[in-house]
Protein backbone atom coordinates (compact mmCIF):
# COMPACT_ATOMS: atom_id res chain seq x y z
CA UNK A 1 0.00 0.00 0.00
CA UNK A 2 2.77 2.38 0.97
CA UNK A 3 4.62 1.54 -2.29
CA UNK A 4 1.51 2.41 -4.34
CA UNK A 5 1.31 5.79 -2.62
CA UNK A 6 4.98 6.48 -3.38
CA UNK A 7 4.55 5.47 -7.03
CA UNK A 8 1.50 7.75 -7.36
CA UNK A 9 3.46 10.65 -5.89
CA UNK A 10 6.37 10.11 -8.26
CA UNK A 11 3.98 9.80 -11.18
CA UNK A 12 2.32 13.05 -10.19
CA UNK A 13 5.65 14.86 -9.92
CA UNK A 14 6.75 13.55 -13.32
CA UNK A 15 3.46 14.59 -14.93
CA UNK A 16 3.79 18.04 -13.38
CA UNK A 17 7.33 18.41 -14.65
CA UNK A 18 6.31 17.43 -18.20
CA UNK A 19 3.39 19.85 -18.05
CA UNK A 20 5.68 22.66 -16.94
CA UNK A 21 8.10 21.95 -19.75
CA UNK A 22 5.49 21.88 -22.48
CA UNK A 23 3.51 24.84 -21.15
CA UNK A 24 6.59 27.02 -20.55
CA UNK A 25 6.07 30.70 -21.27
CA UNK A 26 7.83 32.54 -24.09
CA UNK A 27 11.58 32.95 -23.94
CA UNK A 28 11.17 36.68 -23.50
CA UNK A 29 13.74 37.34 -26.23
CA UNK A 30 13.40 39.68 -29.19
CA UNK A 31 14.75 38.16 -32.40
CA UNK A 32 16.37 40.83 -34.55
CA UNK A 33 17.22 40.69 -38.26
CA UNK A 34 18.62 43.37 -40.56
CA UNK A 35 17.45 43.78 -44.17
CA UNK A 36 19.56 46.32 -46.07
CA UNK A 37 19.21 45.26 -49.66
CA UNK A 38 16.73 44.99 -52.49
CA UNK A 39 13.80 42.65 -51.91
CA UNK A 40 14.30 39.35 -53.72
CA UNK A 41 13.83 35.60 -53.03
CA UNK A 42 16.83 35.42 -50.67
CA UNK A 43 15.30 38.20 -48.55
CA UNK A 44 12.07 36.22 -48.48
CA UNK A 45 13.94 33.09 -47.35
CA UNK A 46 15.83 34.99 -44.64
CA UNK A 47 12.73 36.64 -43.15
CA UNK A 48 10.74 33.40 -43.34
CA UNK A 49 13.51 31.47 -41.54
CA UNK A 50 13.69 34.12 -38.80
CA UNK A 51 9.91 34.06 -38.24
CA UNK A 52 9.95 30.26 -37.99
CA UNK A 53 12.82 30.40 -35.50
CA UNK A 54 10.98 32.97 -33.37
CA UNK A 55 7.84 30.82 -33.39
CA UNK A 56 9.79 27.73 -32.30
CA UNK A 57 11.47 29.62 -29.45
CA UNK A 58 8.23 31.42 -28.50
CA UNK A 59 9.98 34.78 -28.62
CA UNK A 60 8.05 37.88 -27.65
CA UNK A 61 8.64 39.68 -30.94
CA UNK A 62 10.64 39.80 -34.17
CA UNK A 63 12.36 43.11 -34.91
CA UNK A 64 13.19 43.75 -38.58
CA UNK A 65 15.49 46.70 -39.24
CA UNK A 66 14.65 47.72 -42.79
CA UNK A 67 16.42 49.82 -45.41
CA UNK A 68 15.55 49.07 -49.02
CA UNK A 69 14.94 50.84 -52.35
CA UNK A 70 12.33 48.22 -53.27
CA UNK A 71 12.41 44.98 -55.16
CA UNK A 72 10.40 42.21 -56.77
CA UNK A 73 6.64 42.11 -56.24
CA UNK A 74 6.41 38.31 -56.00
CA UNK A 75 9.01 38.17 -53.22
CA UNK A 76 7.23 41.07 -51.48
CA UNK A 77 3.91 39.23 -51.52
CA UNK A 78 5.55 36.13 -50.05
CA UNK A 79 7.14 38.18 -47.25
CA UNK A 80 3.85 39.90 -46.43
CA UNK A 81 2.10 36.53 -46.32
CA UNK A 82 4.67 35.22 -43.81
CA UNK A 83 4.44 38.35 -41.62
CA UNK A 84 0.64 38.23 -41.50
CA UNK A 85 0.65 34.52 -40.60
CA UNK A 86 3.37 34.84 -37.94
CA UNK A 87 2.28 33.79 -34.44
CA UNK A 88 4.98 36.14 -33.09
CA UNK A 89 4.34 39.91 -33.39
CA UNK A 90 6.53 41.57 -36.03
CA UNK A 91 8.04 45.03 -35.54
CA UNK A 92 9.48 46.75 -38.61
CA UNK A 93 11.81 49.65 -37.91
CA UNK A 94 13.13 51.79 -40.78
CA UNK A 95 16.63 52.70 -39.61
CA UNK A 96 19.27 54.21 -39.48
CA UNK A 97 18.77 57.85 -40.42
CA UNK A 98 19.01 58.33 -44.16
CA UNK A 99 17.41 54.96 -44.86
CA UNK A 100 14.19 54.38 -46.75
CA UNK A 101 11.42 51.86 -47.18
CA UNK A 102 10.56 52.60 -50.78
CA UNK A 103 8.35 50.70 -53.21
CA UNK A 104 8.26 47.06 -52.00
CA UNK A 105 9.68 48.20 -48.66
CA UNK A 106 6.58 50.36 -48.04
CA UNK A 107 4.30 47.34 -48.48
CA UNK A 108 6.38 45.35 -45.99
CA UNK A 109 6.43 48.25 -43.52
CA UNK A 110 2.63 48.55 -43.58
CA UNK A 111 2.18 44.80 -43.07
CA UNK A 112 3.91 44.86 -39.65
CA UNK A 113 2.16 44.61 -36.31
CA UNK A 114 4.20 47.64 -35.28
CA UNK A 115 5.58 50.06 -37.89
CA UNK A 116 8.25 52.55 -36.83
CA UNK A 117 10.78 54.89 -38.38
CA UNK A 118 13.93 56.67 -37.28
CA UNK A 119 14.11 60.48 -37.70
CA UNK A 120 15.58 61.32 -41.08
CA UNK A 121 14.06 58.35 -42.92
CA UNK A 122 11.33 58.16 -45.55
CA UNK A 123 8.85 55.65 -46.94
CA UNK A 124 6.47 55.36 -49.88
CA UNK A 125 6.86 55.83 -53.65
CA UNK A 126 5.20 52.44 -54.12
CA UNK A 127 3.74 52.89 -57.60
CA UNK A 128 4.17 49.63 -59.56
CA UNK A 129 6.73 49.78 -62.35
CA UNK A 130 6.80 47.49 -65.34
CA UNK A 131 9.76 45.16 -65.53
CA UNK A 132 12.52 46.91 -67.41
CA UNK A 133 11.13 50.32 -66.56
CA UNK A 134 9.45 50.68 -69.95
CA UNK A 135 6.10 52.33 -70.61
CA UNK A 136 3.04 50.12 -70.03
CA UNK A 137 -0.10 50.31 -72.11
CA UNK A 138 -3.05 51.91 -70.29
CA UNK A 139 -4.94 48.68 -69.65
CA UNK A 140 -1.93 46.85 -68.17
CA UNK A 141 -1.00 49.91 -66.12
CA UNK A 142 -4.51 50.12 -64.66
CA UNK A 143 -4.61 46.38 -63.88
CA UNK A 144 -1.23 46.36 -62.15
CA UNK A 145 -2.00 49.55 -60.23
CA UNK A 146 -5.38 48.27 -59.03
CA UNK A 147 -3.87 44.93 -58.03
CA UNK A 148 -1.10 46.42 -55.90
CA UNK A 149 -3.45 49.04 -54.42
CA UNK A 150 -5.85 46.28 -53.36
CA UNK A 151 -2.98 44.39 -51.71
CA UNK A 152 -2.01 47.47 -49.72
CA UNK A 153 -5.62 48.24 -48.73
CA UNK A 154 -6.17 44.71 -47.47
CA UNK A 155 -3.09 44.97 -45.25
CA UNK A 156 -3.52 48.54 -44.02
CA UNK A 157 -7.22 48.16 -43.15
CA UNK A 158 -6.54 45.19 -40.89
CA UNK A 159 -3.72 47.09 -39.16
CA UNK A 160 -6.02 50.07 -38.53
CA UNK A 161 -3.89 52.54 -40.47
CA UNK A 162 -4.84 55.28 -42.94
CA UNK A 163 -6.03 53.48 -46.07
CA UNK A 164 -6.50 56.57 -48.25
CA UNK A 165 -3.05 58.02 -47.57
CA UNK A 166 -1.37 54.64 -47.93
CA UNK A 167 -3.05 54.08 -51.28
CA UNK A 168 -1.76 57.45 -52.52
CA UNK A 169 1.76 55.99 -52.31
CA UNK A 170 0.70 53.47 -54.96
CA UNK A 171 -1.49 55.57 -57.22
CA UNK A 172 0.39 58.88 -56.97
CA UNK A 173 3.87 57.65 -55.99
CA UNK A 174 3.80 59.77 -52.83
CA UNK A 175 6.62 59.45 -50.34
CA UNK A 176 6.51 60.43 -46.66
CA UNK A 177 9.04 61.58 -44.08
CA UNK A 178 8.97 59.96 -40.66
CA UNK A 179 6.91 62.80 -39.17
CA UNK A 180 4.49 62.87 -42.13
CA UNK A 181 4.02 59.11 -41.89
CA UNK A 182 3.37 59.37 -38.12
CA UNK A 183 0.95 62.31 -38.34
CA UNK A 184 -1.03 60.64 -41.15
CA UNK A 185 -1.15 57.37 -39.24
CA UNK A 186 0.88 55.27 -41.64
CA UNK A 187 3.24 54.21 -38.84
CA UNK A 188 2.89 53.84 -35.09
CA UNK A 189 6.11 55.32 -33.70
CA UNK A 190 9.10 57.52 -34.50
CA UNK A 191 12.07 56.43 -32.40
CA UNK A 192 15.75 57.29 -32.35
CA UNK A 193 16.82 53.75 -31.38
CA UNK A 194 15.39 50.32 -30.74
CA UNK A 195 15.46 50.89 -26.96
CA UNK A 196 13.60 54.17 -27.44
CA UNK A 197 11.06 52.26 -29.53
CA UNK A 198 10.66 49.60 -26.82
CA UNK A 199 10.15 52.31 -24.21
CA UNK A 200 7.34 53.90 -26.26
CA UNK A 201 5.71 50.51 -26.83
CA UNK A 202 5.97 49.37 -23.21
CA UNK A 203 2.69 48.02 -21.89
CA UNK A 204 0.65 49.15 -24.90
CA UNK A 205 -1.81 46.77 -26.51
CA UNK A 206 -1.66 46.03 -30.23
CA UNK A 207 -4.16 44.31 -32.48
CA UNK A 208 -2.90 41.33 -34.46
CA UNK A 209 -3.93 40.66 -38.06
CA UNK A 210 -6.18 37.79 -36.92
CA UNK A 211 -8.08 40.09 -34.57
CA UNK A 212 -6.40 39.00 -31.34
CA UNK A 213 -4.66 41.46 -29.06
CA UNK A 214 -1.21 41.34 -27.54
CA UNK A 215 0.74 43.45 -25.06
CA UNK A 216 4.49 43.72 -25.51
CA UNK A 217 6.85 44.44 -22.62
CA UNK A 218 10.23 44.52 -24.32
CA UNK A 219 12.18 46.95 -22.14
CA UNK A 220 15.16 45.15 -20.66
CA UNK A 221 14.53 42.01 -22.68
CA UNK A 222 17.53 40.46 -24.50
CA UNK A 223 17.75 41.18 -28.21
CA UNK A 224 19.18 38.26 -30.19
CA UNK A 225 20.73 38.96 -33.60
CA UNK A 226 19.71 36.42 -36.24
CA UNK A 227 22.16 36.47 -39.13
CA UNK A 228 22.16 35.28 -42.71
CA UNK A 229 23.50 31.79 -43.30
CA UNK A 230 26.64 31.35 -45.40
CA UNK A 231 24.48 30.10 -48.26
CA UNK A 232 22.23 33.14 -48.07
CA UNK A 233 25.24 35.48 -47.93
CA UNK A 234 26.77 33.88 -51.04
CA UNK A 235 23.48 33.84 -52.94
CA UNK A 236 22.71 37.40 -51.87
CA UNK A 237 26.12 38.48 -53.18
CA UNK A 238 25.89 36.73 -56.56
CA UNK A 239 22.27 37.83 -56.98
CA UNK A 240 23.57 41.36 -57.46
CA UNK A 241 22.95 41.67 -61.23
CA UNK A 242 26.37 43.26 -61.70
CA UNK A 243 28.09 40.29 -60.04
CA UNK A 244 25.95 37.81 -61.98
CA UNK A 245 26.91 39.50 -65.26
CA UNK A 246 30.62 39.50 -64.38
CA UNK A 247 30.44 35.78 -63.51
CA UNK A 248 28.65 35.04 -66.78
CA UNK A 249 31.14 37.03 -68.87
CA UNK A 250 34.24 35.55 -67.20
CA UNK A 251 32.77 32.06 -67.46
CA UNK A 252 32.11 32.51 -71.17
CA UNK A 253 35.66 33.81 -71.71
CA UNK A 254 37.14 30.85 -69.81
CA UNK A 255 35.15 28.35 -71.90
CA UNK A 256 36.20 30.23 -75.03
CA UNK A 257 39.85 29.84 -74.00
CA UNK A 258 39.32 26.12 -73.29
CA UNK A 259 37.82 25.54 -76.75
CA UNK A 260 40.81 27.23 -78.36
CA UNK A 261 43.30 25.29 -76.21
CA UNK A 262 41.74 21.86 -75.64
CA UNK A 263 43.17 19.99 -72.71
CA UNK A 264 44.09 23.08 -70.67
CA UNK A 265 41.45 21.91 -68.11
CA UNK A 266 41.74 24.92 -65.76
CA UNK A 267 39.93 27.43 -68.05
CA UNK A 268 37.21 24.88 -68.73
CA UNK A 269 36.69 24.16 -65.03
CA UNK A 270 36.61 27.86 -64.12
CA UNK A 271 34.22 28.55 -66.99
CA UNK A 272 31.75 25.84 -66.00
CA UNK A 273 31.75 26.86 -62.31
CA UNK A 274 31.30 30.57 -63.05
CA UNK A 275 28.54 29.99 -65.59
CA UNK A 276 26.67 27.65 -63.23
CA UNK A 277 26.86 30.26 -60.47
CA UNK A 278 25.60 32.94 -62.87
CA UNK A 279 22.75 30.72 -64.06
CA UNK A 280 21.74 29.95 -60.48
CA UNK A 281 21.65 33.65 -59.58
CA UNK A 282 19.88 34.72 -62.77
CA UNK A 283 17.33 31.94 -62.27
CA UNK A 284 16.10 33.86 -59.21
CA UNK A 285 15.92 37.16 -61.10
CA UNK A 286 13.67 38.28 -63.97
CA UNK A 287 16.00 37.68 -66.92
CA UNK A 288 15.62 38.47 -70.62
CA UNK A 289 16.98 35.43 -72.43
CA UNK A 290 17.41 37.50 -75.60
CA UNK A 291 20.03 39.48 -73.64
CA UNK A 292 21.90 36.25 -72.87
CA UNK A 293 21.94 35.50 -76.61
CA UNK A 294 23.37 38.97 -77.25
CA UNK A 295 26.18 38.39 -74.73
CA UNK A 296 27.21 35.06 -76.25
CA UNK A 297 26.85 36.46 -79.80
CA UNK A 298 29.45 39.07 -78.95
CA UNK A 299 32.07 36.31 -78.65
CA UNK A 300 31.26 35.18 -82.19
CA UNK A 301 31.93 38.74 -83.40
CA UNK A 302 35.23 38.79 -81.49
CA UNK A 303 36.27 35.53 -83.18
CA UNK A 304 35.37 36.87 -86.62
CA UNK A 305 37.42 40.02 -85.95
CA UNK A 306 40.49 37.91 -85.16
CA UNK A 307 39.99 35.71 -88.22
CA UNK A 308 39.22 38.30 -90.86
CA UNK A 309 41.08 41.33 -89.43
CA UNK A 310 38.18 43.74 -90.05
CA UNK A 311 40.19 46.68 -88.66
CA UNK A 312 38.24 46.66 -85.39
CA UNK A 313 34.74 46.92 -86.87
CA UNK A 314 33.63 43.46 -85.72
CA UNK A 315 35.34 43.91 -82.34
CA UNK A 316 33.47 47.18 -81.75
CA UNK A 317 30.26 45.44 -82.81
CA UNK A 318 30.96 42.69 -80.29
CA UNK A 319 31.59 45.18 -77.48
CA UNK A 320 28.39 47.09 -78.30
CA UNK A 321 26.45 43.82 -78.40
CA UNK A 322 27.82 42.76 -75.02
CA UNK A 323 27.07 46.14 -73.43
CA UNK A 324 23.48 46.02 -74.71
CA UNK A 325 23.11 42.45 -73.51
CA UNK A 326 24.37 43.43 -70.05
CA UNK A 327 22.06 46.45 -69.74
CA UNK A 328 19.04 44.39 -70.81
CA UNK A 329 20.01 41.25 -68.89
CA UNK A 330 17.92 41.71 -65.74
CA UNK A 331 14.35 42.85 -66.32
CA UNK A 332 13.91 44.54 -62.92
CA UNK A 333 11.56 47.32 -61.80
CA UNK A 334 14.18 49.45 -60.02
CA UNK A 335 17.64 50.66 -61.15
CA UNK A 336 19.35 48.99 -58.17
CA UNK A 337 18.40 45.59 -59.59
CA UNK A 338 19.79 46.15 -63.09
CA UNK A 339 23.32 45.97 -64.47
CA UNK A 340 24.93 49.41 -64.31
CA UNK A 341 26.29 51.04 -67.47
CA UNK A 342 29.71 51.46 -65.84
CA UNK A 343 29.85 47.73 -65.04
CA UNK A 344 28.80 46.82 -68.58
CA UNK A 345 31.53 49.01 -70.10
CA UNK A 346 34.21 48.00 -67.58
CA UNK A 347 33.64 44.31 -68.38
CA UNK A 348 32.83 44.42 -72.09
CA UNK A 349 35.72 46.53 -73.40
CA UNK A 350 38.61 44.64 -71.71
CA UNK A 351 36.89 41.32 -72.37
CA UNK A 352 36.53 42.14 -76.05
CA UNK A 353 40.18 43.15 -76.39
CA UNK A 354 41.41 40.06 -74.51
CA UNK A 355 39.22 37.73 -76.57
CA UNK A 356 40.38 39.18 -79.90
CA UNK A 357 44.00 38.95 -78.75
CA UNK A 358 43.67 35.30 -77.67
CA UNK A 359 41.86 34.38 -80.87
CA UNK A 360 44.52 36.06 -82.99
CA UNK A 361 47.26 34.07 -81.26
CA UNK A 362 45.34 30.84 -81.75
CA UNK A 363 44.75 31.47 -85.45
CA UNK A 364 48.39 32.42 -86.07
CA UNK A 365 49.58 29.31 -84.26
CA UNK A 366 47.40 27.12 -86.43
CA UNK A 367 48.60 28.83 -89.62
CA UNK A 368 52.31 28.54 -88.79
CA UNK A 369 54.46 25.71 -90.18
CA UNK A 370 55.03 22.82 -87.80
CA UNK A 371 58.51 23.19 -86.31
CA UNK A 372 58.52 20.36 -83.80
CA UNK A 373 58.39 16.58 -84.08
CA UNK A 374 58.87 14.51 -87.20
CA UNK A 375 56.73 16.80 -89.34
CA UNK A 376 59.04 19.67 -88.44
CA UNK A 377 61.69 18.08 -90.73
CA UNK A 378 59.63 18.66 -93.87
CA UNK A 379 61.20 21.50 -95.84
CA UNK A 380 64.49 21.36 -93.90
CA UNK A 381 67.74 21.56 -95.91
CA UNK A 382 70.56 19.12 -95.20
CA UNK A 383 73.55 17.38 -96.80
CA UNK A 384 73.98 13.93 -98.34
CA UNK A 385 76.60 12.11 -96.25
CA UNK A 386 76.77 9.25 -98.72
CA UNK A 387 75.85 8.92 -102.34
CA UNK A 388 72.12 8.44 -102.78
CA UNK A 389 71.46 5.92 -105.51
CA UNK A 390 68.71 6.34 -104.61
CA UNK A 391 69.18 5.28 -100.92
CA UNK A 392 71.82 6.48 -98.52
CA UNK A 393 72.52 8.63 -95.48
CA UNK A 394 71.75 12.34 -95.04
CA UNK A 395 72.55 14.82 -92.29
CA UNK A 396 69.52 16.95 -91.36
CA UNK A 397 68.83 19.07 -88.31
CA UNK A 398 71.92 17.78 -86.46
CA UNK A 399 70.99 14.13 -86.98
CA UNK A 400 71.92 11.33 -89.39
CA UNK A 401 68.95 9.82 -91.26
CA UNK A 402 68.30 7.07 -93.78
CA UNK A 403 67.02 8.67 -96.95
CA UNK A 404 65.78 7.88 -100.41
CA UNK A 405 66.13 10.41 -103.20
CA UNK A 406 64.01 10.99 -106.27
CA UNK A 407 67.23 10.83 -108.34
CA UNK A 408 70.83 9.81 -107.80
CA UNK A 409 72.78 12.33 -105.73
CA UNK A 410 76.49 12.62 -104.96
CA UNK A 411 77.87 12.74 -101.42
CA UNK A 412 78.07 16.29 -100.06
CA UNK A 413 75.21 17.55 -102.22
CA UNK A 414 72.54 19.71 -100.58
CA UNK A 415 69.14 18.11 -100.20
CA UNK A 416 65.67 19.20 -99.00
CA UNK A 417 63.29 16.94 -97.08
CA UNK A 418 59.98 16.40 -98.87
CA UNK A 419 58.38 13.73 -96.71
CA UNK A 420 58.95 11.63 -93.61
CA UNK A 421 58.07 7.97 -93.96
CA UNK A 422 58.61 6.34 -90.59
CA UNK A 423 62.38 6.59 -89.96
CA UNK A 424 63.21 7.26 -93.57
CA UNK A 425 63.27 10.62 -95.31
CA UNK A 426 62.27 11.26 -98.89
CA UNK A 427 64.54 13.98 -100.25
CA UNK A 428 65.17 16.00 -103.39
CA UNK A 429 68.23 17.92 -104.53
CA UNK A 430 68.24 21.59 -103.59
CA UNK A 431 68.36 24.02 -106.53
CA UNK A 432 71.54 26.10 -106.46
CA UNK A 433 69.67 29.32 -105.66
CA UNK A 434 68.24 27.81 -102.44
CA UNK A 435 71.56 26.60 -101.04
CA UNK A 436 72.91 28.20 -97.91
CA UNK A 437 76.38 28.02 -96.43
CA UNK A 438 74.94 26.08 -93.48
CA UNK A 439 73.62 23.42 -95.84
CA UNK A 440 77.16 22.54 -97.04
CA UNK A 441 78.61 22.10 -93.54
CA UNK A 442 79.27 18.58 -92.29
Amino acid sequence: MRQNIIFRMLYGLLAGLVLCVFSAPSSGEVLKIVVKDTIHPITDEYIGRALDEAARNKDQAVLIELSTPGGLLDATRDIIEKILASPVPVIIFVTPSGSRAASAGFFILESADVAAMTPGTNAGAAHPVTLGGGKMDDVMKEKLENDTAALLRSVVSKRGRNIEVAESAVRQSKSFTDQEALSQHLIDYVASSEQDLFQQMQGKTLKRFNGQTATLNLVGQPVLDYNLTLKEKILGFIMDPNIAFILLAIGALALYAEFNHPGAVVPGTVGVVFILLAIFALNLLPVRFAAVVLIFSSFALFALEAKFAAHGVLAIGGIVTMVLGALLLVDAPIPEMRVHLLTALAVSIPLGLVTVFLMSIALKARANKVVTGVQGLVGEIGTARTALSPQGKVFVHGELWDAIASSNLAAGQAIVVRRVDGLQLQVDPVPSMQRTPAATLV
